[in-house]
């Protein structure tokens, strides 16, 4: 797992790309010439979060590039703290394949990727499990969790892996162990509602958390249910689910009421609980308290955003608030060292400090497809952080790599479809999943 790794001072390239007009390729590679056609802008000007006061004192180190050669789970690794992954080289698409169904009228894709053995495992819309082979994007298995009863279909769910097991959560309120290496079903289990995000397994233990606001803690080797925990009701939330995170004995788990619970690992029992519910509610998505990204846990803290304007560092021991920001989103913060990197419900991709939540930069991304008409809306996924490049991806299609250190766009690449799935990297190579269901691999 990359975690604890030592910080040292990386120096900035002089020559960086201030606007995307001016950027070489998409990973701020030089090219011989300018591409053709219309420019898109990707940016906007206003900003809803300013840096601090003194930000420009404030200067930004990063963990050195290391190598992870799995994304067995959503988020990376059961904490969801990946720190500053590595990406050799000029990056170009080496090959691209279809997981089966994507996003529809009736179903949507909602589950990342996870990279374990030489493969690539996804779920589609359909709640199908493929296993494609990571080097050459040839698909090995396909096996279907859809239950032969089913007349309505299932929306969610979510993929983890660990000690030889693919793990699927899926809408049809089961949990399903399956061999990866051709997809067998080894057990199935039943929990109390549908489940809309990925599971989170460590210690022998599976956790997922249903939509009626319950985490159902099972056994791996088995599929038997271990312990339960519940949290209050809500009547709607955002499209989606996420995930519990694990730290050595403590799970912490968000639920879409705002609230977010510490538990015991073994038993469940609660260590503390937190309100994430904010004061000034700016915008649709901001009026659900609903958790949508992965909580983050690292070096006794843990990050956390709800849609309701609140971002928050919490002491992981004893539930003390660190420090918050009136700062919402439904996206997993990205923690790297010291620095924080997050994309806002205003789609303003911000870094903070973690150990204070001060604002260094902030860069304004693309809201409307037509920003005149203000039609279109456009979300934006990620960010990754790898080779010194934030990854972010948006639903009008375009990839952008972004300089960590600034907030400048480095260079964009353009998609074959929307994307609402935040990237994975694993082995040198970076996987994007689009709505249309292509992955496609970069290295």
């Amino acid at each position: 797992m990359v975690s604890n790794m030592p910080v040292r001072r990386l120096i900035l390239a002089a020559s960086t790309c201030l606007t995307l007009a001016a950027c070489d390729t998409w990973m701020g590679e030089a090219e011989d010439a300018s591409l053709p056609g219309k420019r898109i802008s990707v940016l906007v000007q206003d900003r809803a979060v300013q840096p601090d006061a003194g930000a420009a004192a404030i200067e930004v180190r990063l963990p050195p590039p290391e190598a992870n050669d799995a994304w067995p789970q959503a988020g990376g690794y059961a904490a969801h703290a990946m720190h500053h992954m590595q990406l050799d080289g000029k990056l170009e698409r080496a090959w691209s394949t279809s997981i089966g169904s994507g996003s529809g009228d009736r179903a949507r894709l909602l589950s990342q990727p996870v990279v374990a053995d030489g493969r690539v495992f996804g779920m589609d819309a359909d709640t199908e499990v493929s296993a494609i082979d990571a080097a050459t994007g040839a698909r090995k298995w396909t096996t279907s969790l859809t239950p032969e009863d089913d007349e309505d279909g299932g929306l969610g769910g979510g993929l983890a892996y660990s000690d030889g097991r693919l793990f699927a959560a899926t809408g049809y309120g089961e949990v399903v162990a399956l061999a990866p290496a051709d997809g067998t079903v080894l057990w199935r289990r039943r929990v109390s509602a549908p489940v809309r995000g990925a599971p989170t397994v460590r210690g022998g233990r599976v956790l997922v958390v249903s939509v009626d606001n319950q985490t159902h803690a099972l056994a791996a080797d088995d599929g038997r249910l271990l312990w339960t925990h519940s949290g209050l009701a809500e009547i709607a939330s955002v499209l989606g689910g996420s995930s519990p995170a694990i730290d050595g004995s403590v799970a912490v788990v968000p639920y879409s009421s705002g609230e977010v619970f510490a538990l015991r690992l073994e038993n469940g029992a609660t260590q503390w609980s937190e309100s994430l519910t904010g004061i000034h509610r700016t915008g649709a998505a901001s009026s659900l308290a609903d958790i949508r990204g992965l909580p983050v846990v690292d070096r006794g803290r843990v990050y956390v955003a709800a849609s309701s304007d609140m971002l928050a560092a919490i002491d992981l021991r004893s539930g003390r608030r660190v420090w918050d920001r009136q700062l919402g989103s439904l996206q997993t913060p990205w923690l790297a060292g010291d620095f924080l990197f997050i994309i806002s419900n205003n789609n303003e991709l911000t870094a903070l400090e973690a150990k204070s939540g001060r604002v260094k930069w902030v860069l304004p991304l693309q809201r409307w497809e037509d920003e005149d008409d203000k039609t279109g809306a456009v979300v934006w996924t990620g960010p990754v952080l790898a080779s010194d490049r934030l990854i972010v991806v948006g639903s009008n299609g375009w990839a952008l790599s972004v300089s960590p250190y600034t907030g400048e766009v480095l260079g964009r690449e353009e998609m074959p479809d929307a994307v609402n799935i935040p990237p994975v990297v694993a082995a040198g190579t970076l996987y994007f999943l689009t709505d249309d269901g292509d992955l496609i691999a970069y290295r």
